[in-house]
């Protein structure tokens, strides 16, 4: 009997469902867990900071604590002496920022900042995030506009712990939003600043197996054959659409390198990607390409295309004189790759052949 229900198609339809609304369930408990954890924290951090702790008690006062408070509470963790040293800079960090207050007050729908026991409250922003995210931010930022800006990033991306500390150790905050572009005089708002915000400069291909005086259909070829990274690369949006792209226009074939669709912006990207260094006249092709994927793909629903020029090299003030002189959408960035294989080294491996008659040798 019970088989049979499980192959009927309503009760299929309504297990789906309660398995979705549970999980559901299980994330917002998870989210009301973490938030209510983090308030303690921050309460905490705040005791240590207003009780001016180390200087009424010595520096010793923070490992005397944990020892209290493990002893007191057994079975709860989190009261080392590091996770409370972390708990003070946690309150340090981020109290006396108004923008993040208000910036949580407008996540949780107050206009102003709430206190408790006269303790400035957690900002719901910061609550949004798991501990362990906050710790690894605090640890690896040197400011507090970058630690701000990934916590922003995880909110917005649903980024796991690895996922933060890779897009950390790559330097997003310093990349994203740098590269040179002329989406503010081409492009309505608010279009021009998400537009922005999407490009990185310089990018990060060292996971590409390149030889030295590698051509750009060999750099597109390694682009393609490592796509998962890449897309992790390109960051959170990106959705590819293909390869050699071609574009007939008055009876001629034109090739686009490389075409993405953003989600976010709605609109497509087109991709020009050059080995060597920029130069004014790639501008002029890559132009061309945007407005051709215009006429071809973009619908009424898509916002205009929007173009991306990566380079191994370029001078950021060529770049801007250029890019005041295009009418199209368009962002130059570098690219960098720390190592590259020497054009030799194919050559020094040994064949198959070569493998298999060494084995055959060492049977005989």
């Amino acid at each position: 009997m019970s088989n049979i229900i499980k192959l009927d198609v309503d009760y299929k339809t309504w297990l789906k469902e309660l398995k979705a609304k549970i999980r559901g369930s299980q994330i917002k408990a998870a989210i009301r867990v973490n938030n209510t954890m983090l308030e303690l924290y921050w309460s905490i951090g705040a005791d240590i900071v207003e009780k001016q702790a180390e200087n009424k008690w010595g520096s010793g006062v923070i490992s005397q604590l944990s020892r209290d408070l493990r002893e007191e509470f057994p079975n709860i963790q989190g009261f080392s002496q590091t996770n409370l040293s972390y708990m003070k800079k946690f309150y340090m960090l981020y109290s006396p920022n108004p923008i993040l207050h208000q910036l949580g007050g407008e996540l949780d729908d107050a206009s102003i900042v709430h206190q408790v026991g006269g303790q400035l409250a957690l900002p719901p922003m910061l609550g949004a995030v798991p501990w362990r995210h906050h710790v690894e931010i605090m640890s690896r930022s040197k400011s507090l506009d970058e630690a701000i800006f990934y916590i922003t990033q995880t909110i917005e991306n649903g980024w796991s712990r690895a996922m933060l500390i890779n897009f950390m150790k790559t330097n997003l905050f310093h990349k994203k939003g740098k590269a040179p572009n002329n989406f503010s005089t081409v492009l309505p708002d608010p279009q021009s600043d998400l537009a922005s915000q999407i490009l990185k400069d310089p990018y990060n291909f060292d996971f590409l197996m390149l030889t030295k005086n590698y051509k750009e259909k060999e750099l597109e070829t390694a682009l393609i054959e490592n796509m998962t990274k890449l897309l992790i690369e390109l960051g959170q949006g990106f959705a590819y659409v293909g390869k050699q792209i071609p574009l007939e226009v008055g009876g001629d074939e034109y090739t686009l390198d490389l075409l993405f669709y953003h989600l976010k912006l709605r609109c497509y990207v087109a991709i020009e990607l050059k080995a060597g260094n920029f130069s004014p006249k790639d501008l002029g092709q890559l132009g061309f390409y945007v407005a051709a994927v215009n006429h071809m793909y973009k619908t009424e629903a898509d916002s205009p295309t929007v173009g991306m020029l990566i380079c191994r090299e370029k001078n950021n003030m060529v770049a801007k004189y250029a890019l005041e002189s295009s009418a199209c959408p368009i962002g130059i960035s570098e690219y960098e790759l720390s190592e590259l294989i020497p054009e030799n080294y194919q050559s020094a491996l040994p064949t198959i052949e070569e493998i298999e008659d060494g084995l055959l040798n060492l049977d005989s």
